[in-house]
């Protein structure tokens, strides 16, 4: 089975993978939690593996996308591998990175991943420690992206991504936000996948908040659910 949430931040949000798996203990790594971005656990060289312990501990395979919130000089150091179609990080046997503009096949779904966003809170963060220009995404992966899904039809089951689509920010579920959160150029990037590729469902995270933003969008937090 192929599962979904929202942000882990390291160990701040990591429980609720421990509580998923005591609730599910028929899972093994032939089992996948997606997280959306800000997964938080290549973080630091020095903890790398006692960040990473608790994760590697967990009977499933964890994938995440980058959100804002990741060591980038670390995480892109790792070396790049072809996996069910797409490029990874290969972190750990049980973490994997999917990298941004992939199409993954994954249980016979398509699934297009694309992480990255900005920090709202950059002007407290300092650059090469605890925040990393390469959060945002550039046109390069921009265009990966819009050619990996050409590649199969502009057709996919499934789209996560860390931040959400313009246009979902101005939907009831999402408009609260927008008091602190502006509309950025990478929001209205993603937009433009909205327009060109047919899709199930799109989940994204960030915003902090568990939420069905419209029939086919949903934003997740501490929630996990099955993509079917």
């Amino acid at each position: 089975m192929i599962y979904v949430t929202g942000d882990t931040h390291g160990q701040h949000d990591f429980g609720k993978l421990q509580f998923f798996a005591r609730q599910n203990p028929a899972l093994s790594r032939e089992d996948y939690v997606i997280v959306a971005g800000d997964f938080g656990g290549v973080w630091s060289a020095k903890t790398l593996d006692a960040d990473l312990k608790p994760y590697e501990e967990l009977p499933f395979t964890v994938l995440f996308i980058d959100g804002n919130h990741e060591n980038f000089d670390l995480l892109n150091a790792c070396p790049v591998e072809e996996w069910k179609g797409g490029k990874i990080h290969r972190i750990r046997p049980n973490i994997i990175h999917l990298m941004r503009g992939q199409v993954f096949v994954i249980e016979g779904k398509k699934i297009f991943t694309f992480g990255g966003a900005s920090s709202v809170d950059r002007e407290m963060r300092t650059e090469g420690v605890s925040w990393w220009a390469a959060e945002v995404p550039d046109y390069a992966e921009f265009d990966e992206g819009i050619a990996n899904l050409k590649h199969h039809d502009n057709t996919v089951d499934y789209i996560i991504t860390h931040t959400a689509d313009e246009r979902a920010m101005y939907y009831p579920a999402m408009v609260r936000m927008l008091a602190r959160k502006e509309v950025r150029p990478e929001n209205r990037m993603l937009s433009a996948f909205e327009d060109t590729v047919t899709y199930r469902h799109w989940y994204f995270g960030h915003y902090h908040i568990d939420a069905s933003v419209n029939t086919r969008k949903t934003v997740l937090y501490h929630e996990i659910v099955p993509l079917d």
